[in-house]
């Protein structure tokens, strides 16, 4: 017979994980991993299963997450005005990911994952891992390997391998920024991990 606690344990584990992605705003402290966490522990176990599964530690993800849309569930790029008559978005990226159409459809496809959804957490952060993946596969990039991972999300798996980001001073000082923000969310994540299980005793870390 299972134990009562084990049973309660998967059930509440269970409920979080059908319930991510479903907060109606961004997390107060955005800069502070540890914060985060606190205020949508169910993004910590997505985060974490994406990590298991594809490879990119949790503050890597975290950290692309905040350049693209600082962790805003639907923003989308401004519409094109003609006029002063807003007309069609500047791309179609949106969401937590920023990722566009053909992408996403192409993690879809790869993943099984039909009914995934940009503004939906557990399901981006699933994109970046797996995103991060193929770059490791198509380029060879470390995953732990912010500031070319990055670069590579932003420019795609042939843009990175043609090197179209080599004279853009300005992407490469995002993907400096954006790797210094892993690296604080690191050392941030590593400082409260004591508190964290302490409080939430079904957390891994």
């Amino acid at each position: 017979m299972l134990n009562r606690a084990v049973v309660k344990k998967t059930i509440v584990v269970s409920t979080l994980l059908a319930l991510v992605g479903c907060a109606a705003a961004p997390p107060q402290d955005t800069g502070n991993a540890c914060e985060i966490f606190k205020q949508y522990p169910d993004w910590y176990v997505s985060a974490k299963e994406s990590e298991r599964r594809w490879g990119t530690p949790v503050p890597v993800m975290l950290a692309i997450i905040h350049q693209e849309s600082r962790f805003e569930a639907d923003v989308s790029p401004e519409r094109v005005k003609i006029f002063g008559i807003p007309t069609i978005r500047k791309s179609s990226s949106y969401g937590y990911t920023q990722a566009l159409d053909s992408t996403w459809k192409d993690y879809q496809r790869a993943t099984g994952n039909r009914s995934g959804s940009r503004d939906n957490f557990h399901d981006s952060v699933d994109f970046i891992g797996w995103y991060n993946y193929q770059t490791y596969k198509v380029n060879g990039v470390e995953r732990n390997n912010t500031y070319y991972l990055y670069m590579a999300y932003h420019e795609g798996h042939t843009g990175y391998k043609q090197k179209s980001w080599q004279d853009k001073q300005w992407l490469k000082d995002v993907a400096t920024k954006v790797a210094n923000r892993a690296i604080t969310y690191d050392k941030q994540l590593k400082s409260c991990r004591l508190k964290v299980n302490k409080n939430e005793r079904w957390w891994v870390f």
